[in-house]
């Protein structure tokens, strides 16, 4: 094993068993809200080791987790999103807000903040904006032109990493502490 990736190899190897949405609604948001703490804790250590793009995934898949999370713990605002009823890939008929919690689609993420912005305010939209800045910058790196990245510099993405990482783990505790 590479030496600087010690640190982390006892995260890798964690397993999470997957609840969705529509069996278990305490379950997924507890699953969740673990994933969300551990994508965090290892963007946080990506981000030490200078691992920039890997740490800036983490950070995101870390957001997403907890964005999925509090939507489960709000479906009525998602339902009223996203009325009706879909086709998941076994043919069975579900909802429309279930199938968008269950797999928090990129392309939902921004518009279930916006649907979510009564219970939690500006500041998940905000946060969910630096989430997906972050996703861009992790496939497309740093561009000094700021054309394919909005990121032209190392100090903002080290900055919205960690600002990131650690409001997703404060988010994580409130939230696990209103679930109990």
């Amino acid at each position: 094993m590479v030496e600087r990736f010690k640190s982390i190899a006892p995260l890798v190897y964690v397993a999470l068993t997957y609840a969705p949405p529509w069996r278990d609604v305490a379950q997924y948001v507890k699953i969740r809200l673990e994933e969300a703490l551990w994508e965090a804790e290892l963007a946080l250590k990506f981000l030490e080791q200078g691992l920039h793009r890997n740490a800036g995934g983490k950070a995101f898949q870390a957001w997403k987790a907890l964005l999925a999370a509090v939507a489960a713990q709000h479906r009525e605002a998602i339902a009223r999103r996203y009325a009706g009823a879909v086709k998941d890939k076994t043919g069975k008929l579900r909802s429309r807000a279930d199938v968008v919690i269950a797999l928090m689609p990129t392309t939902k993420m921004r518009e279930v903040a916006s649907a979510l912005e009564e219970v939690y305010g500006r500041e998940l939209i905000h946060l969910t904006d630096i989430a997906l800045n972050l996703h861009e910058f992790q496939y497309n790196g740093l561009d000094p032109e700021g054309i394919a990245s909005r990121y032209s510099n190392l100090a903002d993405v080290e900055k919205d990493i960690k600002y990131l990482a650690e409001r997703t783990i404060e988010w994580v505790k409130k939230e696990s502490y209103q679930t109990i």
